[in-house]
């Protein structure tokens, strides 16, 4: 099932539809695991053209199924591809073996020695490791903001960039890891637009929609130009797996496939399986955890013991942040962060205590994780990073699961009565 052949349906049936013909596989009802690294090929001449229609993009094997190898492209994965642009409302998309794979290979395939990068903050310690420590080594500069929703604080940072060369990507995290916070999508894109007028060349506009997932956000419908996700999240949702992906225009998403061939950084088979089994489910989970996250949410902004909740929830009405939540958020997620009085040791002993909540790095699966960002997550960003980013010693991580709420709430009230 193409793109094309896709019809007006809503997001909850793409999820179980989107990307799978049963007639492409013996009218299996559910996709088959084509577990092969290679494939045969009918003839010579068919063998040159489906190269040639990888490679050049050209001749009669040009929008057919036909494979090479696994590590450039097979059957699930050209699934779970059509299946992301679906929900994404993209023409294309381009799956990688991990979220973080997806992030270097659009770094690797923009940007060039002399070029320039901006960044919002908080962002993902990952991508702040690609930006900050990777990429400065061949010679790219950055710049980061981290109101997201002021316009004078995200120029001063596209003009600090553009001092040091052409700038080619402004990477945002919306909502962002771990706080939640809210950038304009909107206007970036315009920025990004008149930086384009300007100069005569126009940045491209990522977006980390991680937190909130296709079905809460929908970036490409904002302008951007690729909407990035860790497919390990919400969309894998047991944290049993590890995948990322891309979607946008084809022209731009084509490259990335391409790319993934000598990167080596393509999903597997099973991985592909998995994931397209576990779409199938992601409204299910993701409703039931935002409603355990909004009770959980609220029991917290009423606790003694906390000093400070960021649940996009409670943005206040009449703030630009709210603004922006009202007009590019479906809901609030299930993942935000939350500061216990006190500092490192409060935090600790809260942790400590924990009986259900596991305590563990990611977020987006089927059970709850607390983390301590400045020991895990993001430890590896110096303390003045984080605490731009609105990170304090005091900060934890919430990723709300699927559990009973009644259990939630009682291991979160034994766990704070510790602090």
């Amino acid at each position: 099932m193409t793109a094309e052949d896709v019809p007006n349906w809503q997001a909850e049936t793409l999820a179980v539809r989107a990307g799978y013909d049963p007639a492409s596989a013996g009218n299996s009802a559910k996709p088959p695991i084509y577990m092969t690294s290679t494939f045969a090929y009918a003839s010579a001449r068919q063998a040159k053209a489906i190269h040639e229609a990888y490679f050049d993009g050209t001749g009669p094997e040009v929008g057919r199924p036909g494979h090479i190898y696994s590590r450039l492209g097979h059957p699930g994965l050209d699934m779970v591809e059509a299946r992301l642009a679906a929900l994404d409302g993209a023409e294309g998309a381009a799956v990688f073996n991990s979220g973080m794979a997806t992030h270097t290979a659009i770094a690797i395939a923009h940007v060039r020695p002399g070029d320039s990068v901006v960044f919002s903050r908080p962002i993902y310690g990952g991508t702040n490791g690609l930006y900050t420590g990777l990429m400065p080594e061949f010679g790219v500069g950055h710049a980061e903001f981290c109101d997201g929703c002021d316009r004078a604080s995200i120029q001063t940072a596209v003009d600090e960039a553009l001092a040091q060369g052409p700038l080619k990507l402004i990477v945002i995290e919306t909502p962002a890891n771990p706080t939640a916070a809210i950038v304009d999508i909107a206007l970036v894109v315009q920025i990004a637009a008149t930086v384009g007028a300007q100069t005569g060349l126009r940045p491209l506009v990522v977006v980390d929609n991680t937190l909130l997932g296709p079905l809460m956000q929908r970036p490409i419908e904002l302008g951007a130009d690729l909407c990035m996700t860790s497919l390990t999240k919400y969309c894998g949702g047991h944290s049993d797996l590890l995948a990322g992906g891309v979607s946008g225009k084809e022209k731009l998403i084509a490259p990335l496939r391409l790319l993934r061939t000598t990167l080596g950084s393509h999903l597997d088979p099973y991985t592909s399986w998995l994931m397209l089994r576990s779409m199938e489910t992601v409204h299910l989970r993701v409703e039931r955890a935002m409603t355990n996250a909004r009770t959980v949410a609220e029991f917290l902004q009423d606790h003694p013991k906390v000093a400070g909740i960021t649940y996009l929830g409670f943005l206040v009405q009449g703030t630009p942040q709210r603004a922006v939540y009202d007009r590019q958020c479906k809901a609030a997620g299930s993942t935000f962060s939350f500061a216990v009085v006190g500092g490192e040791a409060e935090a600790f002993r809260f942790l400590d205590r924990l009986r259900l909540l596991r305590f563990a790095v990611s977020l987006g699966g089927s059970e709850t994780l607390i983390t301590h960002p400045a020991t895990t997550t993001h430890y590896a960003i110096s303390q003045q990073e984080r605490a731009a980013g609105g990170i304090t010693d005091a900060t934890l991580r919430l990723s709300v699961g699927i559990e009973h709420i009644d259990d939630l709430l009682a291991d979160l009230a034994q766990a704070l009565a510790a602090v």
